[in-house]
């Protein structure tokens, strides 16, 4: 079944954006996999003649929601900490912001190819995504961290590491018409956690 056709607005108050990270090394038993969700920002999907896409999000916004594996579970101060790690010494509030420049569809799959603004960088990174005839919408990427000259984040002598390659999923139900939106990011969502 075909997509909703279409200009719909998406954020947090219709869909969750999520980080999922992995942990090698030697010392990797002692951390976490992550769920990470970022907590402010925006996109546009066009399902119209000219298909388009588009997305923002607030770097300080990431908050750990999860926390899988590891020697102790984490903590609200755990994730506080990883939160502001994630803040000031992986992403240090640079932009990011991904520039679709061309959307397949085939059937209910949606393939968007285009640039991601990451850490500073821009390079090409390909989005999948399937939507219901409901509205229903879930998708994923891969980011490389080092893509991005990101050096992924690294503790205990360097014997437990955050993988470089981690996973961006989207998850949620296509929204109203992107015209009654401001520009930016989604307002009320919650940057604090």
């Amino acid at each position: 079944m075909a997509p909703p056709t279409g200009t719909h607005a998406l954020g947090p108050e219709n869909a969750t954006l999520t980080v999922r990270t992995g942990k090698t090394g030697a010392a990797a038993k002692a951390g976490h996999n992550l769920r990470i969700e970022v907590t402010s920002w925006s996109a546009t999907l066009d399902l119209g003649d000219d298909p388009s896409a588009s997305l923002t999000a607030d770097a300080r916004s990431l908050r750990v929601r999860e926390g899988h594996g590891g020697m102790q579970s984490l903590d609200d101060d755990d994730k506080a900490n990883i939160d502001k790690t994630v803040d000031e010494e992986v992403l240090k509030g640079t932009a990011i912001a991904f520039h679709c420049s061309s959307v397949q569809v085939h059937g209910d799959r949606l393939t968007l190819a285009g640039e991601l603004e990451l850490g500073g960088r821009r390079g090409p990174l390909t989005f999948e995504l399937s939507v219901g005839g409901d509205g229903s919408l879930t998708g994923t990427a891969v980011v490389k961290q080092s893509g991005w000259g990101m050096k992924p984040y690294s503790t205990l002598f360097g014997t437990l590491k955050v993988v470089d390659e981690v996973e961006v999923a989207i998850e949620g139900t296509l929204g109203s018409s992107a015209s009654t939106l401001q520009p930016g990011l989604a307002k009320g969502s919650d940057r604090d956690g």
